[in-house]
C-alpha cells in the first residue's frame, strides 16, 4: 500500500468476511465475496483492485471474477505478489 501511496494512487485495505455479534447474528462486512484485498484510485482517477497473494497463493473463482469485473468496466485490476508487481497493475494503462 505504500509503494501504491508513493506512485500516486490512493488505496484503502479492504476485508471481506464475516463474524457473529454479541447475540451470535451473522454479520457481513466487505464490498462482496471476492472483492481485492485493496482497492482505490490510481493516479489518473482510474478504479484500482489489488488481490494481494502470497508467492504460492491461489486465487479463487470469485476474486477472478471481481477482477475481471472490475478490468470490463475500464478499472485497473489484478493479482500482486510484491510491492512492485502491484505498482505495475497500478500504473499500466
Amino acid at each position: 500500500m505504500m509503494a501504491l501511496s508513493e506512485a500516486g494512487c490512493l488505496v484503502w485495505r479492504q476485508n471481506t468476511g464475516s463474524l457473529p455479534d454479541r447475540n451470535g447474528r451473522l454479520v457481513r462486512f466487505g464490498l462482496c465475496v471476492g472483492s481485492s484485498d485493496i482497492v482505490g484510485l490510481c493516479s489518473d482517477g482510474k478504479f484500482l483492485a489489488i488481490e494481494a497473494k502470497t508467492a504460492l497463493g491461489q486465487p479463487t473463482d470469485a476474486q477472478l471474477n471481481f477482477i475481471k469485473a472490475v478490468q470490463r468496466q475500464g478499472g485497473r485490476a489484478g493479482i500482486a505478489r510484491s510491492a512492485a508487481e502491484a505498482v505495475e497493475i497500478a500504473c499500466t494503462p
